[in-house]
Order: structure tokens, then C-alpha cells, then sequence
């Protein structure tokens, strides 16, 4: 009696039909990448390629950007891993139109294209608008802390940056002593010797920490002189001496920078310190990213206002002429100042200025008329305690903590792939570009009206 097997045929000519468009179902992401792509704008990417046909062939910049698309939507994003899925990944093939780019190439294409890369959140973001993906009634803004390819070891104090650079100094100076005697027996001497090569980026990236430690001190010292003369203005205007000890100068001697990164900071999170960047992020009620951008600063004090703008800024970018109604946000971002500056431009503002879920009650402490000198932070307060403030509020949870647990957890993209805040913001907005290239392939899949998109449904 024989067994009833399929055959294993692993010499067969075609294991796969010859056209690449029959190897995935209609449906698949890598379809749904291409389209998209064929809607944006790419001029920026061809930009640096000549045009008279002299030279190697180089990858097809629109292959290449949709491979990069196709690889982020997926949580690839390490050049090596993008060359192996190339290799054994039929999605990845139909992207890349079967061909197999290196690694190197992946990398050096997302470097030479830094800028033109952020420009598909735009265009993500335009895609969006086209499927009726952006409702900007309720938006609302957060910021997450990402990792970068430093080390927190890696953080050094002025003098001690200092004495690596003398000392690099003077190695190169007795290194050209040597080079200048080889000379003399007639080495050409046109390579630089084993021991310093890699050197020079290390020197640029100390001098770089050096500075902003040196940028750092006098920002420092200009907020202290700056109060001191705020408080002698007072002083001179009541015709008494403050309360209180008089301002210490700052203690910059202690300040650290990484030297890996000089552009990134030590960021607390609630698993403890990381050496990275605050990426923030404004979304709207269908978790569609509307503005993306990174800091360098550890809190998001600061970005209520930048927020604001970068919204509409990406909003007029993409073409979108309607503006959000009302901006939720947490406690980070509530301070006198910020909601001093707020004007009847910017949205409706709901923002906590405590944790709500651990401190039900009121700030004063009651629930009666407030006092006539309460503060902004009070008013507010009072404004998101109510049952109806407190409804709207509620919100921010649901639309901003998603997109941040689809892009950290879901696609695993906890830290940058490059130093510098420059590259850092680029990657940002490609991640974010993605998020919402997924939303709109998921609202398409669970659309009965649109689904499935072929070809190019979008553009409809």
C-alpha cells in the first residue's frame, strides 16, 4: 500500500506563477503600499539623480520608498532585516518588483533623503483627508520618550570631553611627525594609519558635546542674570528687598553630554532612564496623526504652543483647511504661561492640571464658585471637572495613547535607528506617516463599501 502524499518537487521550474502580480491576494498590505505610493508626490527623491543616463543604474527612488513604507507598516526597520525579507519574503518582493537591494544601499538611501522621507507624512496625511479620515473636531496631543543609538554611560562632563580632545590632538600631531619622517624614505603616505581612521567622526561628535555643554552654561547663566534683574525691578519698584535668599549662580560643572549623540538627552520614563528624544504627537478622534515632531526637552511644558502650530502648519501642508475645535491634553502640558498665551486662534483647550484618576477632587480642594484671584490653572481645572468638561476629556486617552501602543508595542519601534535630532524627527515622521497608511488599509479591509482596494481605491 502506497501513501497518499503531495509531491516535493524542489527542482520544479515555476514554484510560484510567473506573474508577480498572481503571488498575493488582491487585499495584501504590499498592494495597498504601492498605490498609495503612486499617489505621492516624489519629485524631492529624484532630485539628486542625474539625467543623462551616465553612470551605474541606481534602485528606482519610488521602488525604494515603497519598500521603505512596506517595512516600516511591518515594524522592519533595520537595513539588514529589509535586504533579508527581500531575499525570503514574498511581500517584500512584490514591492521591491523582485529585486534585492543590499543593505547599504537601504541605509544610504534613508539617509541622502532625510527631508524628502518627512514629506510622507504629508502625504499620508492628504491620503487620509481623501478617505474622510480627518475629523478635526477633538484633537489630541502627548509626547513619548524614544530611545537612540547612545549609551547613558556615554555621557561626559565638559572637562572631561576636553581632555579626550586634547588628547586626540596631540595623537594626531605625533602621528604627522611620524608620517612627515616616513615621508622622507618615500612613502607617499596618502591613507590615513589603521589606529586613528574612524577618528575624525569621533572628534566632530566631542566637539559637538562640547558645545552644546558650552551653549548649555551661557543659556544658564543668561536665566540668571535675567531673574536677577527681574527681581531688582521689583525691589526697586515696592522700595523693599525681596523675601527669601537671593538666587545662587548656576552650577554648570556637573552638566553632562553624550557623546554618542550630542543632540539627545537622559529621558525619564516609568521604566527608568533612557538616552533618547520626547517625540510628540496630535491625533484626532480616528487615532489619524495630524502633526509629529521631536524635542530635545525631557517634559512637554514647553510643546503645548509648537503643537498648536505644527498642526496647522501640517494641516495647510496636506491641504486640509479645517482646524481643530478642541485640544485635550494632560497635566505635562498645563502652566500659567502656556494658557496665558492662548488666543481665540487656537483650539478649545481641555488640559488636566493633575491626575485625574489618583486626585478626583478639585486643586482648591472644593467644588463651590472660585475666588477672584484664581489663576488660570485653577480656571482650567474648574473647567475639566465638570461633567461636561470631564466627558470631552475623557477622550484624549482613547486617541492619543493608541497610536503610541500601536507604534511602540505592535510594531516594536522603541528607538531611533540613527543619531542626531535631525534624522530622529525624519524617522518620526515616517513611523507616524505609516501609522496612518495602516488606518486607512484596516478602515478599507473592514469597509464593506470600499474593501477590498484595488488599484487604486484611494484615489476615488
Amino acid at each position: 500500500m502506497a501513501y497518499n502524499f503531495l509531491a516535493v518537487e524542489r527542482d520544479q521550474v515555476y514554484l510560484l506563477p510567473p506573474s508577480v502580480a498572481d503571488w498575493l491576494p488582491e487585499d495584501h498590505l504590499a498592494w495597498f503600499v504601492l498605490d498609495a505610493v503612486d499617489e505621492m508626490d516624489l519629485a524631492a527623491f529624484y532630485a539628486g539623480y542625474r539625467t543623462d543616463g551616465w553612470g551605474a543604474a541606481a534602485h528606482d527612488p519610488k521602488m525604494m520608498v515603497a519598500l521603505t513604507l512596506y517595512a516600516y507598516c511591518l515594524g522592519v526597520r533595520s537595513s539588514r532585516q529589509i535586504e533579508r525579507a527581500c531575499h525570503v519574503d514574498l511581500g517584500f518582493k512584490v514591492v521591491a518588483a523582485n529585486q534585492c537591494p543590499d543593505h547599504t544601499t537601504v541605509a544610504r538611501f534613508r539617509q541622502r533623503h532625510q527631508e524628502a522621507m518627512a514629506s510622507v507624512f504629508t502625504s499620508s496625511l492628504r491620503l487620509c483627508a481623501q478617505t474622510g479620515m480627518v475629523s478635526l473636531g477633538v484633537v489630541a496631543v502627548d509626547g513619548t520618550k524614544m530611545g537612540c543609538p547612545a549609551a547613558l554611560d556615554a555621557n561626559r562632563t565638559k572637562d572631561h570631553i576636553e581632555a579626550a580632545v586634547q588628547k586626540m590632538f596631540e595623537e594626531a600631531a605625533a602621528q604627522d611627525a611620524a608620517e612627515d619622517a616616513a615621508l622622507d624614505a618615500g612613502v607617499t603616505g596618502d591613507e590615513p594609519p589603521a589606529h586613528l581612521r574612524g577618528k575624525a567622526a569621533r572628534r566632530e561628535r566631542l566637539a559637538a558635546a562640547k558645545a552644546e555643554l558650552e551653549a548649555q552654561d551661557k543659556a544658564a547663566k543668561e536665566a540668571h542674570e535675567a531673574h536677577l534683574a527681574e527681581r531688582a525691578e521689583k525691589e526697586q519698584a515696592s522700595g523693599k528687598k525681596l523675601r527669601g535668599r537671593k538666587p545662587k549662580a548656576p552650577d554648570t560643572s556637573e552638566a553632562k553630554a553624550n557623546i554618542s549623540d550630542p543632540e539627545s538627552r537622559i529621558m525619564k520614563t516609568k521604566d527608568g532612564y533612557i538616552q533618547g528624544y520626547n517625540a510628540q504627537a496630535v491625533a484626532n478622534e480616528e487615532q489619524v496623526v495630524v502633526a509629529a515632531e521631536v524635542t530635545d526637552e525631557h517634559n512637554d511644558m514647553g510643546q503645548l504652543h509648537p503643537m498648536i502650530e505644527a498642526t496647522n502648519r501640517s494641516l495647510y501642508d496636506a491641504g486640509i483647511t479645517e482646524r481643530p475645535t478642541k485640544l485635550l491634553a494632560d497635566a505635562g502640558y498645563a502652566s500659567e504661561d502656556n494658557l496665558a498665551r492662548l488666543d481665540d486662534s487656537d483650539p478649545d483647550c481641555f488640559i488636566a492640571t493633575r491626575n485625574m484618576n489618583k486626585n478626583p477632587q478639585p486643586r482648591n480642594g472644593r467644588r463651590g464658585p472660585l475666588r477672584a484671584d484664581a489663576t488660570l490653572v485653577d480656571k482650567m481645572d474648574r473647567k475639566v471637572s465638570t461633567a461636561s468638561g470631564r466627558a470631552i476629556y475623557t477622550k484624549r486617552q482613547h486617541i492619543i495613547e493608541p497610536v503610541f501602543g500601536q507604534t511602540k508595542d505592535a510594531r516594536g519601534a522603541r528607538r531611533f535607528m540613527r543619531r542626531g535630532k535631525a534624522a530622529a524627527q525624519s524617522e518620526w515622521k515616517l513611523l507616524m506617516g505609516t501609522h496612518n497608511l495602516l488606518k486607512i488599509y484596516r478602515r478599507s479591509l473592514s469597509d464593506a463599501a470600499t474593501a477590498p482596494w484595488s488599484r487604486m481605491a484611494v484615489s476615488s
